[in-house]
């Protein structure tokens, strides 16, 4: 049976805040819990209005204080914006302090625009281009210390904290199959290589100590509600998040608007459908009906379900209506 998770990017909506935000991920993480999701990831965004999980460690130490079994981690940490020593300590201390729940999610896209991310990591080249190199380096934290070694993440040393490694790209592919880790492809918004990608892991892929076959997730976007009509209204708001977006003009998620996709232009419509490819739109049957057909197509061993609705309740409901999938597959 495919696991179901979710991942939260925690948004602010144009009549909110970020405290606001912060606490309906929470609520949304102990709806998850009680509905029996697998794990529940939060993404580092920096300098966007939108999103307020940038802290992402500092959120996760929040979801997971306020949660009992859930697994609750990155998706992801965007390594080159950091030393590997720094992120090794702090999911190293989430780790101490929540056994065996915390995962870390690596990704090597800064997140952000460049001038934000120059703010950031100051060497912008030389950095990413150290991505696989930070991505051992911080593995090696996690590790039994060795005789004579000088550094030592404390907490993290001897905690084995499960690595994933994110993408978009054949990139992220490879080297997850070479270091034997799992993966997790951004098919929610970057669908256009996810095949490939996933071929392309799965036929490289060499065991570790961590994973001994390959383990693939996959973004995936859902808007479940009790008809069609209403799905298409709450999924109004991430599609005008990807078309301001696109024309360059970012802010806070927006209420949602009905028949958006009408006052749309034909090519922002074939953008939109492009970029929402990996999605499923509709009432309970239908999602399920569309879950499962992406299920079939990528063989994926887990779905990291994200749903960028406006209105709190709506978006509980959504997550409802999609736990309820394992029940219906069973049944068929």
């Amino acid at each position: 049976m495919v696991k179901l998770s979710v991942l939260d990017l925690s948004p602010i909506t144009e009549d909110g805040n970020a405290s606001t935000s912060l606490q309906n991920s929470l609520s949304l993480a102990q709806h998850a819990e009680q509905l029996g999701f697998n794990r529940y990831w939060l993404a580092e965004h920096h300098n966007m209005k939108s999103i307020a999980s940038a802290a992402t460690a500092v959120v996760i130490g929040h979801i997971a204080a306020g949660t009992k079994t859930i697994r609750v981690g990155a998706g992801g940490i965007m390594l080159p914006n950091h030393a590997p020593l720094i992120i090794a300590e702090q999911f190293g201390t989430l780790e101490a302090l929540f056994p065996q729940r915390i995962d870390l999610g690596l990704g090597r896209a800064p997140g952000t625009d460049q001038i934000t991310a120059h703010a950031m990591r100051r060497n912008l080249d030389a950095d990413v281009d150290q991505f696989p190199q930070d991505v051992v380096e911080l593995m090696n934290y996690f590790g039994k210390p060795q005789s004579g070694q000088k550094i030592i993440a404390v907490p993290g040393a001897g905690l084995n904290i499960p690595v994933w490694i994110l993408g978009s790209s054949l990139f992220g592919a490879q080297l997850a199959a070479s270091l034997g880790l799992p993966y997790a492809f951004a098919s929610h918004f970057a669908p256009d290589q996810m095949l490939n990608a996933i071929k392309l892991y799965r036929d490289r892929f060499r065991p570790s100590e961590q994973l001994s076959k390959p383990y693939v997730m996959l973004g995936y976007n859902v808007f479940a509600a009790d008809s069609d009509a209403q799905a298409q209204y709450i999924a109004s708001s991430m599609q005008r998040a990807f078309v301001n977006l696109r024309r360059g003009q970012p802010g806070k998620l927006q209420a949602p608007t009905d028949n958006y996709l009408e006052q749309l232009s034909s090519g922002e419509q074939m953008l939109l459908s492009q970029i929402m490819s990996c999605s499923a739109i509709g009432n309970k049957e239908k999602v399920h009906q569309d879950m499962q057909a992406f299920i079939d197509k990528t063989q994926a061993d887990e779905l990291m379900i994200t749903s960028q609705i406006y209105s709190h309740e709506a978006r509980l409901k959504s997550y409802q209506l999609v736990s309820e999938f394992q029940n219906s597959a069973h049944s068929n």
